[in-house]
């Protein structure tokens, strides 16, 4: 057991995450750090067809208002599930935790999903990176990547079995694509592989932090099977998105002069099919709490 143990067994996890008699400050940044990503991904704009501060993107019931309570409302989420990790807690107890953290989403929002696949991702990596806390001087990709793999790997695996009634499972299934649960299951390919080199490489280059985070969400947009284009728009949308974000970056990406507006009228465009791309939205959040997690 972890040196940062907050419970005497692994089951007791989300109690002990509850009840600590005072936040540890490691656990506190890993925590502390996930909701201002998720704070950076609503910032960012444009963002094809997602909310900003600017506008709903092509969501009818929800903007950055309803975010920002959905964020408030998982303000400790991200310590819980560190907490866990830092207990060596089994998968289900972390799988608990997300469920309670959705439900207190969804009060905040009268019901609308704002979060609920970023519960899922950050929840995982918050959870990795409490699980080496104390074993590690300094967090890495690589090390967060393995804590993952080792801590609940298996378990994973076991859960992208399962089915699931959810929006992206079905078009996963329908559609023949990897949902979040295989991504998890094969640790998050795309984050590791596509979206954290992406933001470093954006960032060495000298792009400003705005422009670097679009570089990444272009880049992810550019792989997933984002299960979110796939729900709205069916093959033909996901496939429309992926081409969109190629030519992109192939023009220059958000290194070129006029990045901004070439990413404005993909929005627009993006908004005209109601096409959102939320699992990317997430994976670029994730990108960001790995960025201030190992920066």
């Amino acid at each position: 057991m972890s040196a940062l143990s907050l419970a005497s067994t692994p089951q007791a996890c989300p109690d002990a995450a509850r009840s600590s008699p005072g936040p540890h400050p490691q656990l506190q940044r890993i925590g502390r750090a996930a909701i201002a990503a998720l704070y950076d991904e609503l910032a960012l704009y444009p963002k094809p067809g997602l909310v900003s501060f600017v506008d709903s993107g092509s969501h009818a019931d929800m903007d950055a208002t309803i975010f920002m309570r959905s964020l408030f409302a998982l303000r400790r989420y991200g310590e819980q599930a560190a907490a866990c990790g830092a207990a060596a807690a089994p998968f289900a107890a972390l799988e608990q935790l997300g469920i309670e953290a959705e439900r207190r989403m969804l009060r905040a929002t009268g019901g609308v999903n704002t979060h609920r696949g970023a519960i899922f991702t950050l929840g995982l990596l918050c959870a990795a990176a409490g699980r080496l806390q104390g074993r590690i001087a300094t967090l890495t990709p690589e090390a967060l990547r393995e804590s993952l793999r080792a801590g609940w790997g298996d378990a994973l695996v076991l859960r992208r079995g399962r089915q699931s009634a959810s929006n992206g499972q079905r078009a996963a299934r329908r559609h023949g694509l990897r949902s979040a649960a295989a991504e998890a299951a094969e640790g998050f390919p795309v984050l590791f592989e596509v979206a954290v080199p992406a933001l470093a490489a954006a960032t060495r280059a000298g792009l400003g932090t705005a422009a670097a985070r679009l570089q990444t969400l272009f880049s992810i947009i550019a792989v997933l099977d984002d299960t979110n284009l796939a729900h709205r728009g069916g093959a033909v949308g996901l496939r429309h998105a992926r081409r969109t974000a190629k030519a992109f970056l192939e023009a220059g990406g958000a290194g070129r002069l006029d990045a901004f507006a070439a990413a404005e009228a993909i929005h627009r465009d993006f908004v005209s099919q109601r096409l959102s791309p939320g699992g990317s939205a997430d994976l670029l959040a994730a990108a960001c709490w790995m960025q201030r997690i190992c920066g």
